[in-house]
């Protein structure tokens, strides 16, 4: 029995790293295509040119940021005469922070904290890239907080013009969205649509094929042989599917060796898979209604403060519409969206005038729900 057991410095991973959610494996399995037309796009900077704008789109855990970075990984392996910016628009959300981390990976440190304008450092960027020869290719990731803050057409307004200004710069943009509601052409001003133009590269969600063949290559580099069965690894595979965030499976193999490691057992067991996912399967919860709009919880809050399992989507339009000002077609869109998002499950009675009824229930804890919601 004793084999069987763990010592007290010993594991069961071979490199725990692989677990991590912001890691950026050597292969981004099921991502060619998507790698490829990224690759169009930016090819032209290798050149000295101007690069093709792009903008990614997926839902999330769609492996939208990884692609990116995994491109921007080899440009700089490449060449230093291309700079990939990667940001963050949950923590920069304004021109400003933007351009002040351009400043920073062009100069090496940040701008001054304070006694600096937005026109300065604008031209010290544009300046730099000019007399460097340089070309500068900016990703701004969850670009849906930069659209809710009005912040978007400016920063690509600025970021497009900036040749305008200091004739000779190059700079090409990447826009990567989550929301897959937000339009591009409509909710931009006509004139940052005609400096924009972006190639639109679509990430679908993961088949369960792909699922478990992403978490099987996880789990070949990331655990010691023989830890963790085939069976077991087609179990996550099925709860990861059932979100249709890759992330939440990535997890569940972490936090399933984890609970193993605390058994002090070689091999992770069900029990250890079940007892993960509990904690997991939230990941994908907290990373939707993190990016969900204001009338999109709020119908989530009408959801949770009825009390009851399942609603007819007549009862929850009179609930929504007493909340809002939107009417039903955004209602639809909306329950629609949410259904796609994995958040809410929505099946059809035969109840009501035609037939075509809809009974609407959450596919998590009402508590859990309510928890996330900051409305």
């Amino acid at each position: 029995m004793t084999k069987d057991l763990l010592l007290w410095d010993q594991t069961i991973f071979k490199e725990q790293e692989y677990f991590e959610l912001d890691f950026l494996p050597e292969n981004l399995l099921h991502r060619d295509a998507q790698m490829r037309s990224l690759k169009f796009s930016v090819a032209p900077a290798l050149r000295g040119s101007t690069p093709l704008n792009a903008y990614c789109r997926g839902a999330p855990g769609t492996g939208k940021t990884s692609a990116v970075l995994k491109v921007f990984a080899e440009l700089e392996n490449a060449t230093q005469k291309v700079v990939p910016v990667y940001i963050n628009c949950q923590v920069d959300s304004t021109r400003y922070a933007i351009f002040a981390q351009v400043f920073k990976k062009l100069f090496g440190y940040p701008p001054p904290s304070s006694g600096i304008s937005f026109k300065k450092l604008f031209s010290q960027i544009a300046k730099h890239l000019v007399e460097k020869k340089r070309v500068l290719i900016v990703a701004l990731d969850d670009f849906n907080y930069l659209m809710a803050s009005k912040e978007a057409d400016e920063v690509l307004y600025s970021l497009l013009r900036m040749h305008e200004v200091q004739p000779g710069a190059k700079v090409g943009v990447i826009t990567i969205l989550s929301d897959l509601t937000l339009d591009m052409v409509r909710d931009l001003t006509p004139q940052v649509q005609s400096v924009f133009l972006p190639e639109e590269i679509a990430f679908p969600q993961y088949s369960p094929e792909e699922i478990r063949d992403i978490l099987k290559y996880r789990v070949r580099y990331g655990f010691m042989q023989g830890v963790i069965s085939d069976d077991l690894i087609d179990l996550v595979a099925g709860y990861t599917a059932d979100t249709g965030d890759l992330r939440v499976g990535i997890n569940m193999l972490k936090r399933a060796g984890l609970n193993a490691e605390r058994r002090a057992s070689r091999t992770i067991s069900k029990e250890d898979i079940e007892k993960a996912y509990e904690g997991s399967r939230y990941i994908h919860l907290n990373y939707t209604i993190r990016n969900l709009k204001k009338e999109e919880k709020v119908l989530l809050k009408c959801i949770v403060d009825s009390g009851k399992d399942e609603m007819m989507s007549g009862e929850l339009y009179e609930c929504f519409k007493g909340k809002t000002d939107l009417g039903y077609t955004s209602f639809y869109e909306m329950v629609n969206r949410l259904e796609g998002l994995k958040i809410i499950s929505l099946n059809t009675t035969g109840k009501g005038t035609r037939g075509q009824s809809r009974l609407v229930s959450l596919n998590y804890d009402p508590k859990e729900v309510e928890k996330r919601i900051d409305v």
